[in-house]
C-alpha cells in the first residue's frame, strides 16, 4: 500500500507519531497540538529535552513500540506519521501499513499539507542548518515578519520549533533542510519533498555512512536539491566548501535562480566569494559572549554585526541569514539587532550549570569539522579555561572508523578529552567499526591528554576527580549519552 495523507491540515482530528522524540518529529507533533489536533506518539528512547517539550505540550508519550499504542483511548487515528529512523520491521509502522491506516512521514506530510502554496526558504547542508535556520527564523520574527517555521533543534529565541501562522499563498516558511532519508519506503533526503524557493547551502561534508556509501553519493544528493530550486528563487552558497562552487555555477547558467556566494575573509574561498566576513573577535561580558565582525562585499566593508555566539562558523552562519535578510529587504537596522539579541539553540554551546568553579556545557557536536569548530570556538569564547571535552561517539558516522583519525586532529583543539564506548555497533561489521581506544591513543599520541572511559557511571567518576576549578567541561554527543551532563553537575556537588 502506498502512503496516503488527508488533503488539509483542518480535516485531521487525531495523528499518531511514531519515533515522536527525535526533534523535528517532537516539533511537528507539538505543532499538531497547538493546531488543535489530539496527538499521540511512541519512540524507543524518551529522554528530555524533547520528551519535556512534548509533555508540556500535552502530547501523549508511549516509550517503545507496539501495535497497541496505535489507538488513542480506542479511536482510530486520522494519520500515522512514520519516522524516518523506523524499520520496515517495526512493530508498529508495520501493523499501521498493514492495517490499512492512513500513513505518510513527515517530509510527504508538509509538502502535501502546506508546502506547495507557501514561499519556502531552506537551510541545508552538512553542518550549521539548524543554528542558521533558527536564526532566520528569530531574524525575520524581530524584524516583525510572521514566518512560519520548522526547525530540527529547540531555539531559545523562538517560543516552538515549529510555528504555522498561515499556509495561505507567498507565506514564508523556514525550513531546516536533513539531507537524511525521508522513511524506509522513500530512501530520498527529506528536502526532497520541500519545495525551495530560496536555498541557503551552508557545507558539504560526508556523513551518514549508514546511507550514503561515498562523499558522491553525499554530492548527488544536494544537486538533487539545486534542481529543485523553483525558478526565480534563490542559492545563497559557502565557497569555504570548494565542491560547492562547481554546483552553484552550474545553477546559475541555467538562470532559474539567482547565486550568492559567501566565505570567510581569510580564507580560499574568498577569492571567488561575493560576501565575506572578517575580523572576528569574541569577548567575554560578565555571562555574556559577544563575537564582532565585519561584512564585506566583493572586499569592501558593507556592515558590522555583534553575536551572542562565539566561532568563526557561527560568523559565517550569520552572514548566510544576513545576506537572506537583505535579499528580502529587511531593515538593515533591525537586522543588526535582530543578529544580536540570538541567543542559539539547544545543546548548542549550552551552558547547563557551574559547580566548584567548573562549567560543564552540552554541545551536539558529533562530526570530527563539527568538534574542531565547537572547540576551537569555545576557546576563543573562554581563553582562560582549560577545555576538557567528553566525547560519545553515537551517530551512525561516528560509530564506523571512516574517521577514525580526523577526530584525534579535532580533539587537539581542546586542552584534555574522555572518551565513551560507541553507542550500539552490533549492526556495523567488525572491520568497519570505531575504536576508542584507538582514538585514545591517537590523540596522546598528538600531544594532549586522553582516557577511556568503559561506561557512563565510571565516566562520570573519572571526569569529576578529572576537573579542576576554572575548567570548562564539554559535553559532546547527538544523543541522551546516558544523561551524563546531568550526572556529572550532581558528582561535582559531591
Amino acid at each position: 500500500m502506498k502512503p496516503h495523507a488527508p488533503h488539509s491540515l483542518d480535516s485531521l482530528k487525531t495523528v499518531h507519531i511514531v519515533g515522536v522524540c527525535g526533534t523535528l518529529m517532537g516539533a511537528f507533533a507539538a505543532f499538531l497540538k497547538r493546531y488543535g489536533v489530539q496527538v499521540s506518539g511512541s519512540d524507543q528512547n524518551v529522554y528530555p529535552p524533547m520528551s519535556t517539550v512534548l509533555e508540556n505540550a500535552g502530547v501523549r508519550l508511549m516509550n517503545g513500540y507496539s501495535a497497541e499504542n496505535l489507538t488513542m483511548d480506542g479511536v482510530r487515528p486520522d494519520l500515522v506519521v512514520i519516522g524516518n529512523v523506523i524499520r520496515s520491521d517495526n512493530p508498529e509502522a508495520r501493523a499501521a501499513i498493514d492495517g490499512g491506516y492512513a500513513y505518510t512521514s513527515l517530509p510527504q506530510a508538509m509538502e502535501q499539507l502546506m508546502l506547495s502554496r507557501t514561499r519556502n526558504l531552506v537551510v541545508a547542508g552538512t553542518h550549521g542548518k539548524t543554528t542558521t535556520s533558527s536564526m532566520l527564523a528569530h531574524v525575520l520574527v524581530a524584524c516583525g515578519k510572521d514566518p512560519n517555521y520548522f526547525i530540527g533543534g529547540v531555539p531559545h529565541d523562538l517560543p516552538h520549533s515549529f510555528h504555522v501562522s498561515s499556509v495561505s499563498e507567498g507565506r514564508t516558511f523556514v525550513l531546516e533542510g536533513d539531507e537524511y532519508d525521508t522513511a524506509f519506503w522513500d530512501k530520498v533526503p527529506k528536502f526532497n519533498h520541500y519545495l525551495p524557493d530560496d536555498v541557503i547551502f551552508t557545507s558539504m561534508e560526508f556523513d551518514h555512512a549508514d546511507i550514503y556509501a561515498d562523499f558522491s553519493a553525499v554530492q548527488r544528493a544536494f544537486d538533487g536539491l539545486m534542481e529543485r530550486v523553483r525558478p526565480g528563487g534563490r542559492l545563497i552558497a559557502c565557497y569555504e566548501y570548494p565542491e560547492i562552487i562547481p554546483m552553484a555555477e552550474a545553477l546559475s547558467k541555467t538562470g532559474r535562480a539567482e547565486v550568492v556566494s559567501y566565505a570567510l575573509a581569510e580564507s580560499v574561498g574568498a577569492a571567488q566569494a561575493r560576501f565575506t566576513v572578517g575580523n572576528i573577535e569574541s569577548s567575554v561580558i560578565g555571562d555574556e559572549t559577544f563575537t564582532a565582525a565585519e561584512i564585506y562585499e566583493y572586499g569592501k566593508k558593507v556592515d558590522r554585526i555583534s553575536l551572542r555566539l562565539s566561532g568563526h562558523h557561527n560568523a559565517l552562519n550569520a552572514l548566510s541569514v544576513w545576506i537572506e535578510a537583505h535579499s528580502l529587504g529587511l531593515n538593515p537596522d533591525s537586522v543588526r539587532s535582530a543578529l544580536s539579541s540570538f541567543r542559539g539553540v539547544k545543546r548548542r554551546q549550552e551552558v547547563c550549570g557551574e559547580v566548584r568553579g567548573v562549567l560543564v556545557m552540552d554541545d551536539f557536536a558529533h562530526h570530527p569539522t563539527a568538534v574542531r569548530e565547537t572547540l576551537r570556538g569555545l576557546k576563543q569564547r573562554y581563553p582562560k579555561r582549560r577545555i576538557v571535552a567528553i566525547f560519545e561517539p553515537r551517530s551512525a558516522t561516528s560509530r564506523r572508523k571512516f574517521f577514525q583519525t580526523d577526530y584525534a586532529r579535532a580533539f587537539q583543539e581542546g586542552d584534555a578529552t574522555f572518551i565513551a564506548a560507541p553507542y550500539d555497533q552490533t549492526r556495523i561489521a567488525d572491520a568497519d567499526q570505531f575504536s576508542s581506544q584507538q582514538l585514545v591513543s591517537d590523540v596522546a599520541r598528538m600531544g594532549r591528554p586522553a582516557f577511556l572511559m568503559a561506561d557512563v557511571e565510571s565516566g562520570v567518576t573519572q571526569v569529576a576527580q578529572f576537573a579542576q576549578e576554572g575548567d570548562l567541561v564539554a559535553v559532546l554527543s547527538n544523543g541522551g549519552f546516558g544523561g551524563f551532563t546531568s550526572k556529572l553537575l550532581n558528582a561535582l556537588k559531591s
